[in-house]
């Protein structure tokens, strides 16, 4: 999902209007979209990236690091920071696979000062993720264990009551959560299919684990239900659920 991640992050940071000049902690950073989308709509005194894999550090920092943004290796749940530290603290599509998400917001409540903003964004993997809730229903339909796997399933936080609830228990005031949507246009059912094939996450690894004749089933299923234009275009809907509270 990554080529729709640069526009969730701008609206998601249009909703937050922080103040120029601010200080920024990126919990979770992975590659640094947020980072990077932070840097060019918000004008920050500094931005501070931290992700448990060294590797999507090293990646973030490559793009986006340099004078006014850090890329740190750390673990959420204990952030190696001193309390008021940041005016806003924020989390990008990476709340729902930490392993203690309550006790990440609370820390990013710590490290940030009072009246300060803390704020994150989940994709909705359960409706509003429309090319994977069409994927997932379509191999449930041809293969019932399929919905082990469903992230729509797997992560009941992606929604806006458990997020509001989440801070909420952090101890967070005034929570305010919101949907973001971007378009997703796919040039044709190849567009749409390849993307599903390679890289790392429940959708591969389901489908490299059919075998050919099942493979070759689910695909033509999908290519049967997606939504085709006269054009051979496909256009679909992604959906983000965004939370905030003050420190």
């Amino acid at each position: 999902m990554g080529r729709w991640s640069r526009p969730v992050a701008a609206q998601f940071l249009h909703w937050l209007a922080p103040s120029p000049g601010s200080r920024w902690l990126d919990a979770g950073c992975g590659t640094g979209v947020l980072s990077g989308s932070s840097l060019l709509h918000t004008a920050p005194a500094f931005i501070t990236g931290l992700d448990f894999s060294a590797r999507f550090g090293e990646y973030a920092r490559k793009q986006y690091g340099g004078q006014h943004v850090t890329f740190w290796a750390s673990d959420a749940g204990a952030l190696p920071l001193e309390n008021d530290s940041f005016d806003t603290a924020v989390c990008g599509l990476a709340l729902n696979f930490f392993p203690q998400p309550e006790t990440a917001v609370a820390e990013m409540a710590r490290v940030t000062r009072s009246g300060g903003q803390v704020a994150a964004y989940v994709w909705d993997y359960a409706e509003g993720m429309q090319m994977l809730r069409l994927f997932w229903d379509t191999a449930v339909s041809l293969d019932p264990a399929a919905e082990e796997l469903d992230e729509g399933r797997r992560f009941p936080l992606c929604r806006p009551q458990p997020l509001a609830d989440l801070f909420e228990r952090a101890g967070l005031p005034a929570v305010q959560t919101r949907a973001i949507e971007v378009p997703t246009r796919f040039i044709d059912f190849y567009d749409y299919w390849r993307p599903l094939l390679g890289g790392v996450g429940p959708v591969p690894g389901y489908i490299a684990g059919l075998t050919e004749d099942a493979r070759a089933a689910l695909k033509e299923r999908l290519r049967e239900l997606l939504p085709l234009a006269g054009d051979g275009s496909i256009s679909l809907l992604a959906r983000a659920w965004a939370v905030r509270g003050v420190a």
